[in-house]
């Protein structure tokens, strides 16, 4: 069953103009990730989405294979969906252009599930929280799962509320609080393609997180877990830590 793995990138970005090109180490970043998802033993075809043609001069220039797509999708999940579209693989992988040091084992992990199971339609990652700020930070989200490592909910609160102080004290010496979500996706081609048809939800619209116009739609995601975690490039100043990491690399 054949896996293409698509990295959206825009230029335009309101905290950091030009991300993707941003310089690590002598490469630019979307060239960083687009040879690590290279390196997934699961993924048979790796393609940038962008609607730029600096970002596509730059992906032709170290060799990789680019898609032009329209600017004006109102989300980078409508952009990879055009782009798969015009693709004949079963399942497509959505890996940020911004996650130069993610880690090809965690997109195998990730798709293993839907490549096992054709029932299934989307899958995810999710790591564990042992850090108490970490827990409460609404900008990292929170996943919690069924026996069968289905997602329940994704929220930016601090899910699962722990009531008693003796849960509050076993996380304080070194137990998982709960589950950070890693926003890697995995879709099986057509629910891609179906899923920009369907229409914002509430929760969605209240917790900001497009998966969870999937759950409120009655489709299941499997979330598996992961020791690994990515450090993504949200503003100029994440870049010295990403350049520490690849330069003692």
């Amino acid at each position: 069953m054949s896996v293409a793995a698509i990295i959206p990138a825009r230029f335009a970005s309101t905290r950091f103009p030009g991300k993707p090109l941003a310089d690590i180490c002598g490469k630019p970043m979307i060239q960083h990730v687009y040879e690590r998802v290279s390196r997934s033993t699961s993924v048979t075809r790796v393609i940038v989405a962008t609607d730029d043609e600096r970002i596509r001069s730059a992906v032709i220039g170290f060799g990789g294979e680019v898609m032009m797509t329209r600017a004006d999708h109102p989300t980078g999940t409508d952009r990879l969906a055009e782009v798969a579209a015009q693709l004949d693989a079963a399942i497509i992988v959505n890996v940020q252009g911004d996650e130069p040091l993610i880690e090809p084992r965690m997109i195998d992990l990730a798709t293993a599930p839907l490549l096992a199971d054709d029932t299934i339609p989307m899958g995810t990652l999710k790591t564990a929280i042992l850090d108490e700020e970490e827990f409460t930070n609404p900008n990292v989200v929170k996943v919690v799962t069924d026996r069968d490592g289905f997602a329940l909910y994704f929220s930016r609160a601090a899910i699962p509320f722990q009531r008693d102080a003796a849960a509050d004290a076993a996380s304080k010496v070194g137990l998982t609080r709960g589950f950070k979500h890693i926003g890697l996706y995995v879709y099986r081609r057509d629910f891609l393609l179906k899923f920009p048809t369907l229409s914002a939800t509430p929760l969605e619209q209240l917790e900001k997180l497009e998966q969870l116009r999937a759950l409120e739609n009655g489709y299941r995601i499997r979330v598996v877990e992961t020791r690994d975690t990515s450090w993504g490039v949200d503003a100029p100043e994440d870049l010295a830590r990403v350049r520490k990491i690849l330069g003692a690399g």
